[in-house]
């Protein structure tokens, strides 16, 4: 269990700077935690809920309503498998049973070595390149079981570093915006709605 590190902490505050209202972050510093340890820790949910100063519980419901976001660590590469309808038509389950198969687990279990989790998912909005399969959140389309072996191997191997970075990691170059903006928005384009402002001074 980690919070977040002097650096870690750093881009957090960065992160707080660009939105009118510290809690507006919570999404992107979610995202940040799971990318320094690879999973969303209790004590990173602890540290972000002081950095936007909201409750540990109110951290945790927004982690705990997205399924991107893991509460406990899994693979070095985190395999999601779609077993829709689509999906599940061109061969979806062969190709988890396959995955399973060749790893020596089941779908939400992690290999001995921490390399690779397989997950069943449900449908992740590539229907038509059915079956597909996510590696931590890059896509790959149209997989056979062939497919699959090779990048199994392609990944165990470090063949693939350049397009498939370990788990967490949403881009590889970090956003950064000019002092003058918040939230990408024009300043003072967040502030409260007149009519909202009106009711509060009048009760």
């Amino acid at each position: 269990m980690a919070r977040f590190t002097t650096d870690s902490e750093a881009t957090a505050r960065e992160i707080i700077s660009r939105y009118p209202r510290p809690k507006s972050a919570l999404i992107p510093l979610l995202h940040l935690a799971q990318e320094q340890d690879g999973f969303v820790a209790d004590d990173a949910m602890e540290h972000i809920a002081e950095l936007v100063g909201v409750t540990p519980a109110e951290v945790l419901g927004t982690c705990s309503f997205y399924e991107m976001f893991k509460r406990e660590p899994v693979g070095k590469y985190l395999i999601n498998v779609c077993t829709n309808i689509s999906c599940q038509i061109m061969g979806g389950y062969e190709l988890l049973e396959h995955a399973e198969e060749s790893l020596g687990i089941k779908a939400g279990s992690t290999t001995p070595d921490g390399m690779f989790t397989i997950e069943d998912v449900e449908c992740i909005a590539a229907c038509t390149e059915a079956p597909c399969l996510q590696v931590n959140y890059r896509y790959f389309y149209k997989v056979t079981p062939d497919d699959a072996d090779a990048l199994l191997d392609d990944l165990q191997h470090g063949r693939r570093a350049h397009e498939v970075p370990k788990h967490g990691v949403l881009a590889r170059t970090r956003q950064q915006l000019p002092n003058d903006r918040a939230g990408n928005a024009v300043p003072g384009a967040c502030e409260e709605p007149v009519w909202l402002r009106t009711a509060e001074t009048s009760s």
